[in-house]
C-alpha cells in the first residue's frame, strides 16, 4: 500500500536542526550630553520605540518623530549605562577586564563616576518629565515592554498607551533639549 505523499510532506526530520533566526539589531550613536556619544544597540524585533517609529498613522507619518525616538534612545542609553536593569545572576564582568591590569586609562572617569553620572541623568530626565510620564517611559524604553502590556501593568484603559507615550516622548525630548521648548499660547481671556 502506497502512502499519502501529503502525509509524508508534513512530517519533520527529526535530527535536521532548525537554523538560527537571525535579530536585527541596529546601532545608534547617542550624544548623552555635549561632547559625550555613546553606541546604543537595539533589538529591532524587540524595541518598542524601533516598532513605533517604523509604523505610520493614518497620514501617513511615523507614530513617533525623529526627536522623540532619539529621546527614548538617549534615555535607554542612560538606564543601560547606570546598571539599573534587573539582573538574575552574578554580574562575572569587571569593570576593567579586556586589559592588563597597569594599562592607562583612556578616559578621565572611572567606571563607577560613569555610572554614577549616567544615573544622576537618568533620573534627572525622569524628574523633568514628572511622575505621570515616566512611568510610561520606564516601562517602554527601559525595559522594552510593549505598549499593551505596559497599560495594563500601569493599570491604564486600553488605547490609551500609545497618546501618553508620545506625550511623554515630547516632553522627554524638550528636557534634553533635543525638542525647543514649548512657546505659551497667547492667552483669549484677559487678566
Amino acid at each position: 500500500m502506497k502512502k499519502s505523499s501529503s502525509r509524508l510532506r508534513k512530517t519533520r526530520n527529526p535530527g535536521r536542526a532548525t537554523p538560527p533566526t537571525r535579530r536585527a539589531i541596529k546601532s545608534h550613536i547617542v550624544e548623552l550630553e555635549p561632547g559625550k556619544r555613546t553606541l546604543v544597540e537595539l533589538d529591532c524585533a524587540e524595541s518598542p520605540l524601533t516598532w513605533l517609529r517604523t509604523r505610520r498613522d493614518s497620514t501617513g507619518e511615523p507614530l513617533i518623530s525623529d526627536e522623540q525616538y532619539c529621546a527614548g534612545l538617549r534615555l535607554h542609553a542612560d538606564f543601560i549605562a547606570s546598571q539599573l536593569s534587573p539582573r538574575i545572576t552574578t554580574d562575572w564582568e569587571s569593570p576593567g577586564s579586556g586589559g592588563p591590569l597597569c594599562a592607562p586609562r583612556r578616559d578621565l572617569m572611572h567606571q563607577s563616576e560613569k555610572i554614577l553620572a549616567a544615573k544622576k541623568r537618568y533620573y534627572a530626565a525622569l524628574d523633568a518629565v514628572g511622575p505621570e510620564l515616566s512611568r510610561i517611559l520606564v516601562e517602554v524604553c527601559c525595559f522594552a515592554t510593549g505598549i499593551e502590556s505596559a497599560e495594563r501593568v500601569l493599570g491604564w484603559p486600553r488605547r490609551s498607551g500609545k497618546v501618553v507615550l508620545q506625550l511623554a516622548l515630547t516632553s522627554l525630548a524638550r528636557a534634553y533639549g533635543i525638542m525647543a521648548p514649548r512657546r505659551s499660547a497667547p492667552s483669549s481671556h484677559p487678566a
